[in-house]
């Protein structure tokens, strides 16, 4: 879709599950690819460390200190997409994006259809 990205405007909570040790290098990457593709990333994240001993056998899980986490990035992924939800079209808007819409008519279609 020329210069609009289908993701760009929403918003983006980020959270891992691990057999092992904590690594936040991949959640790490995926902030930056989330930037990139013009997302609004919370600045909370979760990560569950042996998240194998966190489950309980019907898929549940435990109540924890991780759980307690999750709430939290969850809680704050809900009002951050409240405060930007009508915004997104104005926070997510470029000159570059602009020009080009301005210059084709069917881009300035795909624009509005995309927002």
């Amino acid at each position: 879709m020329g210069a609009i990205r289908p993701a760009q405007g929403r918003t983006l909570a980020l959270m891992q599950v691990s057999g092992g040790l904590q690594s936040f290098n991949a959640v790490k990457q995926m902030r930056v690819l989330g930037r990139w593709m013009r997302m609004a990333t919370i600045p909370n994240q979760s990560s569950v460390a042996r998240a194998q001993d966190e489950f309980d056998g019907t898929g549940r899980m435990r109540p924890s200190s991780y759980y307690d986490r999750i709430v939290d990035v969850m809680e704050e992924l809900f009002r951050f997409t409240l405060l930007t939800r009508d915004l997104s079209g104005f926070l997510a808007d470029r000159h570059s994006e602009r020009k080009e819409t301005a210059a084709k008519p069917e881009a300035r279609l795909r624009l509005k259809a995309a927002t």
